[in-house]
């Protein structure tokens, strides 16, 4: 099964980057030329709603300049400040850019609506003013359907959020067209109202990503077919019981998760250990936007059973245990070759299974006549509610090492 290791992780992110790098570079200098020619062609055509559209093509480039930023901080490997990555960077820049669109349509609205009453400032764009926005339509969805597809392959949040940025201000030209077009046949208010239009497309877009972005940083779980998919693939994994309070939440493009798996409870933690391993490596294998998962192994199901929290510890029982057997003659637990002590905490109780060296003298009747009063001892004395001793003879095989 391939599995992959934090240096591929890191290795993974460095080349995601570098692709968003690349393709934001070609977006943001369409974006600067774009938005000179608008603003630049809007104000000796005369056209309001093309320096508005300019404005949000200027918009679009610092949000270029942006997504490289946080595109850069955020592939950066996890460090002791920041143990689960630095992917919320992302996130934080996604919330600006919303930001910054909402400030931006609100500037733009209020002009245009200034105008529209006081109709002496309306502004009359003619032919080439058109040219232009048509030419943005061609070339601003065109980086849309580049841009998105990247998004999409990669699972990026914020450069999809600079795809809409890009298809929001095609469509914002597309409205240009359509103010320009109705000043020429006559409409003197068309080129306002185009812009007023505008600007509620570009309040809508930053709706979307600060909505987005705002759930992520509430740790707002992953969606509801990829926390499926966890449950299913966790139920493949042999000597998992079951899965519950599966908890997850989004970092960037990533998603964090943590479960408690129930194991057989009398398996040794070790295995339980083993068995949280093999589910782990099997989620970051089929899910890569998994980047992080926490199992906690549960030897019963913890949301039914009432809690052990009040019982003792093993140094307390292991006491009590070891001044029982010391008045039978018998070695203290806890030394090597001597009796063994395993607790379950289970279902608010407390079982211990003890172990201990048939005589020998071969006196098996006497044997068991001691170990039903040291059960019945242990029971009396301590809080276990049910004692299980077992027998040993002999050394403990091992197998051999090769050289």
């Amino acid at each position: 099964m391939n599995r992959e290791t934090p240096s591929a992780r890191s290795a993974s992110t460095r080349a995601d980057y570098l692709e968003i790098r690349q393709i934001t570079l070609i977006g943001s200098v369409i974006n600067a030329l774009l938005a000179l020619a608008k603003i630049v062609g809007g104000v000796l055509t005369g056209s309001q709603a093309l320096v508005a559209d300019g404005i949000h093509s200027l918009s679009d480039l610092a949000t270029d300049i942006l997504v490289i930023v946080a595109a850069r901080q955020g592939s950066q490997a996890a460090d002791r400040q920041h143990p689960y990555g630095h992917g919320r960077i992302q996130t934080a820049a996604s919330m600006l850019l919303a930001l910054s669109l909402a400030f931006i349509a609100a500037g733009l609205a209020w002009d245009a609506v200034e105008r529209l009453r006081h109709p002496g400032t309306l502004l009359h764009p003619g032919l080439s003013a058109m040219a232009i926005a048509a030419l943005s339509i061609l070339l601003k969805e065109a980086l849309y359907q580049y841009t998105i597809r990247v998004a999409q392959r990669l699972e990026s949040g914020l450069l999809r959020a600079n795809a809409w940025h890009h298809r929001s201000d095609a469509l914002s030209s597309l409205i240009v067209v359509a103010g320009i077009a109705g000043v020429m046949v006559g409409f003197d208010r068309a080129d306002a109202i185009a812009t007023i239009v505008v600007t509620v497309m570009i309040a809508q877009v930053a709706y979307s990503i600060g909505r987005e972005a705002l759930a992520e940083l509430i740790d707002t779980a992953a969606d509801p077919d990829l926390v499926d998919q966890i449950h299913r693939y966790i139920q493949t994994v042999p000597g998992v019981l079951d899965a519950h309070e599966l908890r997850t939440r989004r970092m960037g493009s990533d998603v964090l998760a943590d479960v408690h798996l129930r194991v057989d409870p009398h398996i040794s933690v070790s295995e339980g250990h083993r068995i949280g391993d093999e589910v782990i490596g099997l989620l970051k294998a089929e899910l890569p936007r998994l980047s992080d998962v926490i199992v906690h192994i549960d030897p019963e199901d913890d949301r039914q059973w009432n809690s052990s929290d009040t019982l003792p510890l093993r140094p307390e029982l292991e006491s009590a245990v070891n001044a029982i057997l010391q008045l039978h003659g018998i070695a203290e637990t806890g030394n090597d070759g001597g009796p063994t002590l395993v607790l379950h905490y289970l279902g608010g109780e407390l079982v211990a299974e003890l172990t201990l060296a048939l005589p020998l003298d071969g006196a098996i009747e006497e044997f068991r006549q001691l170990t039903k009063a040291i059960e019945a001892e242990i029971i009396d004395g301590t809080p276990v509610t049910t004692v299980n001793i077992k027998a040993y003879m002999g050394a403990t095989l091992r197998r051999s090492t090769p050289n």
